[in-house]
């Protein structure tokens, strides 16, 4: 009488183990860079209204705002999310978007106004000199 196997052979089992050992390998950081990327567009969407904000102080006064309470907005602190710190404006109505620990402490992202022809235009980048952010967690348009 002949025996029918009843399972997997234990090499089986080590190859199916090894398998998903490495496409777990794959998939956690690109998994990690994707939250991150998420974290990082929300502080985006806080700054849409103080973009507003001093896009009307600037038609309004021929200037940039140098502060939140100038643009009339919330103080830096009382902008903020889950991810994110603060939203500031600084000089020439510049926004600095401010990160906690789940996109990177001390991470910041700035967002510069360019007034021409009638429009305004935002240009976001990296804060200068700040190390703790990195590129491919921005959102495409700010690449």
């Amino acid at each position: 009488m002949k025996r029918v196997q009843q399972g997997f052979t234990l090499i089986e089992l080590m190859i199916v183990v090894a398998i998903i050992g490495i496409l777990a390998a794959i998939a956690i950081p690109a998994y990690q860079d994707y939250t991150k990327r998420a974290h990082v567009g929300e502080g985006l969407q806080l700054a849409a209204g103080s973009k507003t904000a001093i896009a009307e102080y600037y038609a309004s006064n021929g200037v940039w705002p140098s502060s939140n309470a100038s643009a009339g907005i919330a103080s830096a602190t009382d902008i903020n999310g889950n991810a994110v710190d603060s939203v500031t404006v600084g000089n020439n109505g510049v926004l600095t978007v401010a990160y906690n620990e789940k996109v990177a402490s001390g991470a910041e992202l700035t967002i510069t106004p360019t007034a021409a022809s009638g429009s305004i235009t935002w240009a976001c980048a990296i804060a200068s000199g700040n190390t703790e952010m990195s590129s491919k967690w921005l959102p495409s348009n700010c690449r």
